[in-house]
């Protein structure tokens, strides 16, 4: 399968991928960044390339723009990237369900993979970010609902 270059931002927690998609101006970077402050690595910014491998998808930096984030107001900064299988996709919105007991399910390459509407607000939206990881990603290697 050939890869596909989606855009949206995407970190590696803990060798998980993390890839967060949404509107333009939605928070994506601010959301990546606040999560690389906290020990993540970044994948991708507004670009991410998504291929699969054996029973899982994998997350890569994009070509031509590897390693560039973008911080609003600041300017392009050069960080070191991780590849990662995708273990969680979050979509900024406005109006997501505060209380979600299971994660929807998005078919990439065959694949399942958990995703989520998340609305990143203005109270911890990393720590939220790291708490739906934990609870709604996917491991690597094991079955999903």
């Amino acid at each position: 399968m050939d890869p596909l270059l989606v855009q949206a931002s995407a970190v590696a927690v803990n060798g998980q991928a993390l890839l967060i998609e949404g509107e333009p101006g939605s928070g994506k970077s601010s959301l990546a960044l606040a999560l690389i402050e906290r020990g993540a690595q970044l994948i991708g910014d507004d670009g991410v390339t998504l291929t699969r491998n054996g029973k899982q998808v994998v997350a890569s930096p994009p070509p031509n723009i590897t390693g560039k984030l973008d911080i609003r107001g600041v300017g392009i900064v050069d960080l070191s990237t991780a590849s990662a299988p995708l273990a969680l996709i979050l979509t900024l919105t406005d109006n997501a369900p505060r209380y979600r007991e299971f994660a929807d399910r998005r078919d990439l390459f065959g694949c399942a993979v958990p995703a989520l509407p998340f609305v990143p607000g203005t109270i911890a939206p990393a720590e939220r970010a790291l708490w739906a990881l934990k609870l709604h990603g996917r491991q690597s290697g094991l079955a999903i609902r």
